[in-house]
């Protein structure tokens, strides 16, 4: 009985630890991002035209992201391509693409907690553009010209659970 108790106990404790949310912009937690951009038509659609083909003939286009008080060290990456019309998330993770050119890519962070505001919809892009609460690197008057898409990327982190421990540098 009493070593049921304890594989019982032990089975819990990996049971939750194995279901336990990614840290918040991890690269585990950014895959998921990824995933979750594929499902969203408002960015799959909404870039698929204009603002996916402003990639210098790369065939892709970068985003970078990190929570600003975990620091740049713990950044992660988007990779996004054309695919039948759409733009399409095709690698979520750790940063594979250290050198941005930022006519057409992007770095964003901000702190965690203005994060979880933009990620439950407090307000959008402008807003936290204007007051500083998302800082930006990239073409921003593309980004001002795709504001509904942008918006939906910045819900993101509203959407993907999310452990609030800075991710592992």
């Amino acid at each position: 009985m009493k070593y049921t108790s304890i594989a019982l106990a032990a089975l819990a404790v990996f049971a939750t630890a194995s279901h336990a949310a990614p840290a918040m912009m991890s690269p585990e937690w950014t895959a998921q991002a990824c995933d979750a951009w594929n499902k969203d038509a408002t960015l799959t659609d909404g870039l698929g035209e204009k603002w996916i083909k402003n990639d210098k003939g790369r065939g892709y286009k970068i985003i970078h992201l990190y929570r600003t008080d975990c620091g740049d060290a713990t950044m992660t990456e988007l990779k996004i391509m054309p695919k039948d019309g759409k733009a399409m998330c095709v690698y979520g993770g750790a940063v594979q693409n250290a050198r941005m050119d930022y006519a057409v890519d992007y770095t964003m962070h901000a702190t965690s907690e203005r994060w979880d505001e933009m990620g439950a919809g407090e307000y959008g892009p402008m807003k936290a553009m204007m007051f500083g609460r998302l800082k930006f690197t990239g073409p921003k008057m593309e980004a001002m010209s795709v504001m509904g898409p942008f918006e939906a990327f910045l819900r993101l982190p509203g959407k993907i659970p999310g452990d609030k421990a800075c991710p592992a540098k």
